[in-house]
């Protein structure tokens, strides 16, 4: 099977006929506000494994583990596409964000990391009434 996927606007692009090395969830305190929701889900792959268009800009911060990590981001539509371990990173894997895929229902979390941060709120969501759509005024 081949993913596609890519940013809002469709400056970054990227496809792969890879299996993920891992996918989850996380609601580690960089990821709540790098996406500014409950978390982010993610998908590992060998970054050789890729076929990646697009230029893109990298935000790097120090994470709680005390090593760098970076966000590489589309310049134009500011959607993050990928993350990395950081300029020096030699590990040649790379975290896709999983609503980058064109079909996001094809994301398959195994785990779900970081849970002592994930917000009361993000548990709790499951219950409220649910639209396909926009909900009537």
């Amino acid at each position: 099977m081949t993913l596609h996927g890519g940013c809002l606007c469709g400056a970054v692009r990227y496809e792969t006929e890879a299996e993920p090395i891992f996918a989850g969830l996380c609601h580690c305190r960089d990821c709540l506000k790098a996406t500014g929701s409950s978390g982010a889900p993610y998908v590992g792959f060998r970054l050789a494994d890729l076929r990646m268009s697009g230029a893109t800009k990298r935000y790097t911060n120090i994470a709680d583990s005390g090593a760098p990590t970076s966000r590489l981001f589309c310049p134009t539509c500011s959607t993050i596409v990928y993350g990395d371990g950081g300029e020096e990173d030699k590990s040649g894997i790379i975290t896709l964000y999983a609503g980058t895929l064109d079909d996001p229902s094809l994301f398959q979390p195994r785990e779900i990391i970081f849970t002592r941060s994930r917000p009361r709120w993000a548990e709790a969501m499951m219950h409220l009434p649910q639209y396909e759509t926009v909900p009537p005024q």
